[in-house]
Formats: C-alpha cells, sequence, structure tokens
C-alpha cells in the first residue's frame, strides 16, 4: 500500500452555490453534507467560470480555462480530445481510478483517463439520436431493464422534461433511481476495489439538473415549506425579457405563478436533500475503512438561476448560475471558511498536489490551498437558448462583478458585498470600478478570434461560436 492518499470527487449537476444549509440557505436541508463539511474547508466564492455541463466539466478535467481547452459554450458531437486529464494524471501516478455517472463527453464512451467508466449522462439528446440504443450510451439503462423485468424500460417515462420547470415526484421505487444507481455503484466499486493500490472515485450525479423528480417524500418535504420569492432585480424584463415564452416551461425567462414556482423549488431542493442522504450512505462506507486518509471533494459543474430575476437554467453570469458549492477536507486540509475566489479548474492542481503527483504543463488552474489570491476571474459562456444570443463575458473579484453582453454591447455591475442578490445594477452610476473591469475585460479578450477588441475598445456584434478554432 502506498502512502498516496485515497481521492473521491462528489460530482454534481447544476447544484447552486448557496444551496447549502451550512451556507445559510433559508429552506435548503443538507444535514450530512453539512456535517462533513464542517471537517473541510469551504470555498464560498467558488464560481464556474463558464457555467453549462460540457464547457466546466472540460475546465474541470484539464485544468484548464476555456479560451485554452476551446470550449466557450455548449455544443454535443465535438470529440474530447485532451492528452492532460485529472484522471490520466493519477491513472499514471498508479492510483486505480474509476467514473460513476455523468461524464458528459464525446463520443460516449471516452474515458477521460479513468480506467473504467460506468456511464449515466442523463438525457442527452443528442445521445438518443444517434444510438441505435440507450444503453449503447448508458449504463444505468440497461440496469434499470433488468430490475424491472422490462426491455423496454427507461428513466423519462413519466415525460417530464429535461429542461423544464416542471416537477413531481419520481415514478419508480426509490432505489432504482439515477441518483441511489450511482451511489450503489460507488459503494460496490469502495467494496471491491484493490486495496494495493490508492483510489481515485468520481461520483458524479446528474441531479439537481432537471428532471425535478425526486422521490415523493423528498418532493413533499419542501411543496409546504416556507420559502421566500426570488430575487428579482428592476433589470431583468429589460435585458432579458425577450427570451421569455410563457407558453414553454422550458424557457430560460419565466414570470411563474407562486404556485408553480413553489413546486420548481420543491422538486429542485428535494434532489438535494436525496442526494445529501445517499453522500451519507457513501461517506459512512467509506468510514467503514479509512476515510481519514480519503481527500474528498464535493462540488459541481454550475448552479442554476432557479427563478432569480424571472431566469432559469444556466449559461449565464450571475450568482445563481456562475457560482457553486466547493468542499475539500482530508489530510493537509485545514478546515475553515475561505472567501478566497476559485473556479472549476483550480479542482486539477488541488487534488494533484494533495495525491503528491506532480502538475503537468498546461494546467492553467490554481492550487486552492496554496493561499493565493486572483485578482480577478474571467467568466465566458457563448448563449445557446432561445432568445439569447451573442456572448456573455464577465469578471469578479469576489466583491465586484462586471457583465458585458457582446450582442448588443450592455454592460452591468453589481457591489456583491453591499448586493449579494445582484439586485442593483450599478454600471450608469459612474463607478471608476467600470472603466477598470472595462479595461480587464478588454485586456483578455484582445487577441481572441472572435474580434471582440478594436484598439482599445469592446466591439459588440461580433459572431460567436460554441468551440473556439483550433
Amino acid at each position: 500500500m502506498t502512502d498516496n492518499p485515497n481521492v473521491l470527487v462528489v460530482f454534481t449537476d447544476q447544484w447552486r452555490g448557496d444551496c447549502l444549509s451550512a451556507a445559510g440557505h433559508p429552506v435548503v436541508e443538507t444535514p450530512f453534507i453539512d456535517r462533513w463539511a464542517s471537517t473541510g474547508r469551504r470555498f464560498t466564492r467558488a464560481y464556474s467560470a463558464n457555467p453549462s455541463c460540457i464547457p466546466a466539466r472540460a475546465s474541470l478535467m484539464t485544468g484548464q480555462s476555456a479560451r485554452t481547452h476551446g470550449r466557450v459554450g455548449y455544443q454535443d458531437g465535438v470529440p474530447w480530445d485532451y492528452e492532460t486529464t485529472l484522471a490520466g494524471e493519477l491513472t499514471r501516478a498508479g492510483y486505480r481510478t474509476h467514473a460513476v455517472g455523468k461524464l458528459h463527453t464525446y463520443p460516449e464512451r471516452h474515458d477521460l483517463g479513468f480506467e473504467s467508466v460506468e456511464l449515466h449522462d442523463g438525457y442527452l439528446h443528442f445521445a438518443r439520436r444517434h444510438a441505435t440504443d440507450l444503453a449503447e450510451v448508458d449504463d444505468y439503462v440497461p440496469w434499470l431493464r433488468a430490475v424491472t423485468g422490462r426491455d423496454d424500460a427507461d428513466y423519462a417515462e413519466h415525460g417530464v422534461d429535461c429542461n423544464s420547470t416542471v416537477a413531481r415526484p419520481w415514478d419508480k421505487p426509490e432505489w432504482q433511481h439515477p441518483t441511489n444507481w450511482v451511489t450503489q455503484r460507488a459503494v460496490e466499486f469502495l467494496r471491491t476495489r484493490d486495496r494495493d493500490r490508492p483510489f481515485f472515485l468520481f461520483a458524479s450525479y446528474h441531479r439537481p439538473h432537471p428532471p425535478y423528480d425526486p422521490p415523493a417524500w423528498a418532493f413533499q418535504q419542501y411543496l409546504d415549506a416556507p420559502m421566500p420569492d426570488p430575487p428579482v432585480g428592476d433589470w431583468a424584463p429589460e435585458i432579458w425579457g425577450s427570451a421569455g415564452d410563457p407558453a414553454d416551461p422550458a424557457s430560460p425567462y419565466l414570470e411563474l405563478p407562486p404556485r408553480q414556482s413553489r413546486r420548481t423549488r420543491a422538486g429542485y431542493y428535494g434532489h438535494m436533500t436525496h442526494i445529501d442522504h445517499q453522500v451519507n450512505r457513501l461517506l459512512e462506507v467509506l468510514g467503514e475503512e479509512q476515510r481519514d486518509d480519503t481527500v474528498i471533494v464535493f462540488a459541481s459543474d454550475h448552479g442554476e438561476m432557479m427563478g432569480d430575476h424571472h431566469l432559469y437554467r444556466k449559461s449565464l453570469p450571475y450568482e445563481g448560475s456562475a457560482r457553486i458549492p466547493f468542499v475539500v477536507s482530508g489530510p493537509g486540509v485545514e478546515p475553515g471558511v475561505d472567501d478566497r475566489v476559485v473556479e472549476l479548474r483550480d479542482v486539477m492542481p488541488t487534488l494533484l498536489g494533495l495525491a503528491g503527483v506532480e502538475v503537468p504543463p498546461g494546467v492553467e488552474g490554481l492550487d486552492a490551498l496554496a493561499g493565493r489570491r486572483r485578482s480577478w476571474l474571467h467568466g465566458e459562456h457563448t448563449v445557446h437558448v432561445p432568445g439569447m444570443g451573442g456572448s456573455v463575458q464577465w469578471l469578479t473579484d469576489g466583491r465586484w462583478k462586471y457583465v458585458w453582453r457582446s450582442e448588443d454591447g450592455r454592460e452591468q455591475l453589481f457591489d456583491l458585498a453591499t448586493d449579494p442578490d445582484e439586485l442593483h445594477d450599478l454600471a450608469d452610476g459612474g463607478s471608476p470600478v467600470l472603466a477598470e473591469c472595462r479595461a480587464e475585460l478588454t485586456a483578455r479578450l484582445r487577441d481572441r478570434p472572435e474580434g471582440f477588441v478594436a484598439g482599445d475598445e469592446l466591439v459588440p456584434g461580433r459572431p460567436v461560436s460554441p468551440v473556439l478554432p483550433a
């Protein structure tokens, strides 16, 4: 047995950074994650710089910025051809590496350097269109068919859309839920692994991403719970209202009536409490042997607007979409709460540092535990939802947030210290911070292929793509 610590990453999809009761959320209950998080370092200003599934996971797995790995927005069907990955480095260092759940790569069976993968990416329209059978791209499907005794069994039989605000309880026994399946397979790995090698286990839950279909008990727990109204800035209808379609429950801009909003949030929060219980099961099994020798990370690929400013889904720079949970514990980690700005590309160098593995050239993230503080984090996303065009670029230093929409050049400025809900846009107030942010973004975009900069000015209206040319 080596002296290298084991590594467990518990990764979720679309989990907001404020949605832990340890973070003071007024509704969500996550007692087991809270208990574990009290033993680790919780970062309160962790962000997904490119807040949708594909670009965020590329940054996580490569330790690179979107400008370097090339995925500045969401586009399926683009091959993942990165030579250096987190799993690949740990595999080369002698780790037994295994992933369960969502990877969202292409081809879907790309292993990203893991020695083995058990896959469930959720309802991917692209994969369903090209796969002859779902079992080709999803290991949960043949398991579900086997345990139900039905060759046509599908996790989408209840008909709830995978991006909509519609919520209802799970339609099958709880133990057949995809969340339970990820835990079950992760537990099986822990109990049957090679004890002579340290392990890297990536337990990747598709939820709380829609469909909002938690088990009935979890849904009911929140259906009648007191809930504050989502914050809505007076700028929201003007900037994003044109993206709304009240007839479409998957519209990114919706002014939902209170009853429907409550059901949506009950489904979303219910997923979180369900995952909380399943994470506890995973940690209990880990604790049967050697939890003290394991580095554990809890994080998400991005958040969810969940009605803030009448917006839903992700890809936007606002706190609900871009801020994520990020907690790390284990040997070498001093417990506490940390307000430094960190992002997903920091996970790779942080974990390699804790594992005693050299960080390879080309990794651009920072070791989150090394004490360095960023001046500015640069985020961006080519908006891919109907009614929202162009690229949204943004900067934050943890206090200020600057937003520039390339489609029309619209700017926003928020003081997160006094206005954490981003209710008041200060871009028209003459703040000197605005000029500083504009200059910073101009410098970062100067050599971009889109032509976002001419001279010393940002140029709106340039054509954009979710994938940069190689």
